[in-house]
């Protein structure tokens, strides 16, 4: 995978392609991390979660419905975003590294994914799925 950089990151669509945002990959505290800027405000998401992600994905075999929620919404259950924050996904709780920001795992990381040639992607105005190439 290209380890795109602040001054030079990927440009991407949400799923229904109504809003754009970056993503590139940073070191903090001495981890790779994923960047995600949407307007002002700049998530951290775990860099394995990419990996992860795909892994489940394949061992689910269909689709898979996206379910984005902020941090402070629950996540319907058998959704991306809901295995992105569960305590049996690899790191055993949330991908999001920025607390009151952690949720949207579900909403940024497929478009990154799909980018990338790990996925296929739904764009409709809501309830998109995705599934592992």
């Amino acid at each position: 995978m290209e380890k795109r950089t602040k001054d030079k990151p990927r440009t991407l669509k949400t799923p229904p392609r109504t809003a754009e945002y970056t993503m590139h990959v940073e070191e903090k505290d001495g981890k790779e991390v994923l960047v995600c800027t949407v307007g002002k405000a700049v998530l951290l998401q775990d860099l394995r979660g990419i990996d992860d992600l795909y892994v489940m994905l394949k061992k689910h075999g269909d689709r898979m419905d996206l379910g984005g929620a902020d941090e402070q919404k629950p996540a319907k259950d058998g959704t991306v975003e809901a295995w992105g924050r569960s305590e049996k996904n690899p790191v055993k709780g949330w991908y999001g590294l920025k607390k009151g920001l952690r949720g949207r795992f579900g909403v940024y990381l497929p478009p990154l994914m799909e980018a990338l040639g790990m996925c296929e992607l739904s764009h409709e105005a809501k309830g998109n799925k995705m599934r592992a190439k």
